[in-house]
């Protein structure tokens, strides 16, 4: 069997075709109609009345802080456990990023750690939903932030395709945020996507992503913005990666109960509670025993891994020392991402699973 990389984009002729037809039109490549057009499908697809795409989902994150106002010295909530992303964002735009601990069930924000992180200088909450999952306190975080007057602001990079309750995972807060890098369900390469039912929020982002331009083509400047536009080729290949989406979260799924059904009770092995009708699992994690030992066995029977994200506040770019959280710090060493590409098969995962398990029967 050929190595087995733990991800990769997925992409065919019919991007190399739309891509070719477009170019062959004399395209400018700047956002235009192709970039409206995908923009419309994410809208459709996760059931918002506004979807702006920008350049990546780093600053799409940036864009969703500015247009709900946060500034220098404001503190937003951000999960200790998360791609470095979150609480860049908040830093980048001079923001302090306040950590909280997550829940070791879901490995998302805990509804109690968030509380007790809360001061006067709170102005919002980032909700990342964790390779589609959301905390199982979702409903107390969505009132409590309510009541509290903070923007609830979702860091859904990995959630497209994810639903709870009937609804798109990115539609509890106040706007959320998509991501498209070569590792996620669609990919454009690169690219973000800022999702909202709020027009006034829809209004500022849409200046803030453009300059702070008051409107497009217009040289009349209502606030402090950047170039974060998109580009009409990249949202060529977007549209035809929609089209694919609906099967791909189907298939995300199958994958997701085969994984559970394979690895389930192996000692040393813990899973991560996921609802699989209604999560396409970004990627298939579990929290390991002899987390390395198993990474250079999986390769050296020709599977590639990926290790996790570790507790951030520990991180040198941050440094928090002083600080402490408990199931981050407990479980971020030993969480694992297996195979995870699209195009997976059966017989591969089976494959996979079959060698951790004879990994642990050693």
């Amino acid at each position: 069997m050929e190595f087995i990389n733990q991800m990769e984009p997925v992409f065919d002729e019919k991007e190399e075709k739309a891509v070719s037809e477009y170019m062959s039109r004399h395209a400018w490549l700047t956002e235009y109609k192709e970039t409206r057009r995908f923009e419309n499908m994410i809208a459709e697809y996760t059931g918002t009345k506004y979807c702006s795409v920008v350049a990546n989902g780093t600053v799409s994150l940036m864009i969703a802080l500015l247009a709900c106002g946060i500034r220098p010295g404001d503190e937003v909530i951000c999960p200790d456990y998360t791609m470095v992303a979150t609480p860049n964002a908040v830093e980048c735009i001079g923001a302090k990023a306040v950590f909280a601990d997550v829940e070791r069930s879901t490995l998302c924000l805990d509804f109690e750690c968030m509380k007790a992180a809360v001061t006067d200088r709170t102005k919002a909450v980032m909700l990342v939903s964790l390779g589609g999952r959301y905390p199982k306190r979702l409903d107390e975080i969505v009132s409590f932030c309510r009541e509290h007057g903070l923007w609830l602001i979702e860091d859904a990079a990995q959630s497209l395709g994810s639903f709870h309750n009937g609804k798109h995972v990115g539609t509890y807060g106040d706007i959320a945020s998509f991501s498209f890098s070569s590792p996620k369900i669609i990919s454009c390469g690169q690219g973000g996507a800022l999702i909202t039912n709020n027009g006034e929020l829809f209004d500022k982002l849409l200046q803030v992503r453009d300059f702070g331009r008051e409107k497009a083509g217009a040289d009349h400047y209502m606030t402090l913005g950047f170039n974060c536009k998109y580009t009409d080729l990249q949202a060529v290949v977007g549209v035809e990666q929609m089209k694919k989406l609906p099967a791909r979260v189907v298939r995300k799924k199958e994958m997701g109960r085969l994984y559970w059904k394979l690895l389930s009770g192996i000692d040393g092995v813990e899973l991560i509670d996921t609802n699989f009708d209604e999560t396409p699992p970004w990627f298939y994690d579990i929290i390991c025993e002899r987390r390395d030992e198993l990474v250079e066995y999986l390769r050296e029977n020709g599977i590639g891994t990926r290790l996790s994200y570790p507790p951030l506040h520990l991180e040198p770019v941050y440094g928090y020392t002083d600080q402490h959280f408990p199931v981050t710090e407990a479980v971020a060493g030993n969480i694992l991402w297996l195979p995870s590409t699209i195009t997976l098969t059966d017989e591969q995962i089976e494959y996979i699973c079959g060698k951790i398990r004879a990994f642990y029967a050693q």
